[in-house]
């Protein structure tokens, strides 16, 4: 017996890309694509980001798991006090608690793919 989900959500990027700072704090400027923004009644995100050269995501504590994978550009991605070398196809899994963030590199933007479970408010 099957049973009946929620009707799919299908989202264009271009609908729902806006021009900003990064977040928690970081430098310089970025693009976001608020993906799942569209999907009501969500149980994760799933954003994407460009970092402009020289732009960052600024250092916070993740109050749940999170994925960045790089989809173009190179980065180097800070969870506590252990830094890492990021590129094209790579992804970073952070944890819980740690204290992350991510910095563009070289003059290609850097676009990544974060995605992490919506929590409680």
């Amino acid at each position: 017996m099957m049973v009946a989900g929620r009707p799919m959500v299908v989202v264009d990027e271009k609908a729902v890309k806006v021009r900003e700072a990064p977040p928690h704090g970081g430098k310089g400027m970025s693009t976001a694509y608020r993906i799942s923004d569209k999907a009501p009644a969500r149980t994760m995100e799933f954003r994407k980001r460009s970092l402009d050269p020289g732009a960052s995501i600024g250092m916070h504590v993740l109050t749940h798991d999170e994925v960045y994978y790089v989809v173009s550009g190179r980065g180097v991605v800070s969870s506590d006090t252990e830094e890492k070398p990021l590129g094209p196809g790579m992804a970073a899994y952070l944890y819980t608690g740690a204290a992350v963030g991510i910095v563009q590199q070289g003059k290609e933007p850097l676009v990544l793919i974060i995605s992490y479970p919506v929590t409680a408010k």
